[in-house]
């Protein structure tokens, strides 16, 4: 799963600088949907153009992230930016009807219609937030 290589990448990498590192010496999961947009992607396309049968189960980390999410009295988000990630963990709220507290920080705007430039209250009207909860959007770089 991507969660399983991030913690590998964290004993790896072995820095008191990097927040996998503290992940991994702390056991705490870090779920990354889309985790083939960008380098890491390349790598695994050319390590399984050479060596076919790396596989990356996206399905088993979808589901630990919403059973996480479902069984938590209260729930929080804080997402920096937005997409993918944005959408997989307010996804994740909506199956407990909706999380507790949310700061969404990023640059985008409401006009183009965008998750990322969303307001809360329409997180809100899906049900990923609470409409009693606690929730800011920050627009900062």
């Amino acid at each position: 799963t991507p969660s399983k290589m991030i913690h590998r990448l964290g004993k790896e990498i072995n820095h008191e600088e990097s927040v996998y590192y503290w992940c991994y010496k702390n056991n705490i999961p870090v779920y990354c949907p889309a985790i083939t947009d960008g380098s890491l992607g390349d790598m695994m396309y050319f390590h399984n153009y050479n060596k076919p049968g790396l596989v990356i189960d996206l399905v088993q980390d979808i589901r630990a992230m919403n059973d996480e999410a479902v069984r938590e009295k209260k729930t929080g988000i804080i997402v920096l930016g937005g997409g993918v990630i944005k959408h997989h963990i307010c996804n994740a709220n909506l199956m407990r009807n909706g999380a507790d507290f949310a700061v969404f920080v990023n640059t985008a705007q409401e006009f183009d219609g965008s998750d990322a430039g969303a307001q809360p209250d329409e997180a809100v009207s899906w049900g990923k937030l609470r409409g009693n909860g606690s929730a800011v959007k920050v627009h900062a770089d």
